[in-house]
Parts: C-alpha cells; sequence; structure tokens
C-alpha cells in the first residue's frame, strides 16, 4: 500500500459474511470500529479495547482475532465473518446459537458475539472436547452475568451432536 499522508484514507475492501464490502479507513482505524461505524455491522461489540475482554471478536479468514487490536487495513482483500453471519437468511439460528438459546447461555448478551465467534473457531478445529477444554477457551472472554455454566452446556451440546453425527 502507498505511503498516505496525515487525514488520507485508503480504500479497503474484503468479504463480510460471504458478500463484498468496502469503505474508507484512515491506516489506524480498528477493524472494530470500520465495522461498525463503516459497514454498520453493530453486532460486533467493542468491550476493553486492549483486546482482553473478547466482545469484539471476529473471524478473519476462519480464524478468531479480536478486532479492537487488528486495523481494518489488515482485512483489505480477506474474509471477515461477524455474529451477523451465523443465523440463515431467514432468521433460523445457526446450531451454535440455537444451542445457546435451549441453555440459556446468555442473559444480557454484550459478550455473546464474541463468545459465539470464538466457538465456531474452537469447533471448527474439530475433536471432541471436554468441560475443562471448554471452559480454557472460554477464559478468554469476560461474562459478568452467566457464570458460562449455559455456554458449556451448550457445548457440550453441540459436541455430542457432532459426536453422533460422526459415528451414524
Amino acid at each position: 500500500m502507498p505511503r498516505l499522508k496525515a487525514g488520507e484514507k485508503s480504500r479497503i475492501s474484503f468479504k463480510l459474511n460471504g458478500r463484498k464490502v468496502s469503505g474508507d479507513a484512515e491506516p489506524r482505524l480498528l477493524l472494530a470500529d470500520f465495522l461498525r461505524h463503516e459497514i454498520g455491522a453493530t453486532g460486533t461489540h467493542v468491550g476493553c479495547e486492549h483486546g482482553v475482554c473478547g466482545a469484539c471478536t471476529v473471524r478473519l479468514d476462519g480464524v478468531a482475532i479480536r478486532s479492537c487490536l487488528t486495523l481494518a487495513v489488515q482485512a483489505n482483500g480477506r474474509r471477515v465473518d461477524t455474529v451477523e453471519g451465523l443465523a440463515e437468511e431467514d432468521g433460523t439460528l445457526s446450531r451454535l446459537q440455537a444451542a445457546f438459546r435451549r441453555n440459556h447461555a446468555l442473559q444480557c448478551g454484550f459478550c455473546t458475539p464474541g463468545i459465539l465467534m470464538s466457538l465456531e473457531d474452537f469447533l471448527a478445529r474439530g475433536g471432541e472436547p471436554d468441560e475443562g477444554e471448554i471452559r480454557e477457551m472460554l477464559s478468554g472472554h469476560l461474562c459478568r452475568c452467566t457464570g458460562y455454566s449455559g455456554m458449556v452446556r451448550a457445548v457440550l451440546e453441540i459436541v455430542e451432536e457432532m459426536h453422533e453425527e460422526q459415528n451414524a
């Protein structure tokens, strides 16, 4: 990318939840802010702005990242998936979202988008994680409402479903 002068913006484009989006970003604009303010994808929440709470987690080329620590220009030409892309076009919840609902895994919901995106990455890696491994993964997210038990139950339910499908 060419060197920009103060105040200049770069045109960036990427695939957001499967559709191409573009916008102008200053070199130091964070991906979380670009998603929320330039694109209107407000499902990505900003909590601590230091990469600690996990609320801003999205997937960049399939890998969970903290969008408050990632520059928008780093997404140029790549694939970004946010919580808005989990449900079907008709509003049908994803398997993980439905399990969260069944297991009462959320309360205020502020942390939920980031947790769902991390769990999507975690589950996509395969294997059959146990409760300890699930809790370890969740330890990178701060939730002040739930105590994580419903989240763990939801993930264990999904792991069991995936196991049954593989052995069917």
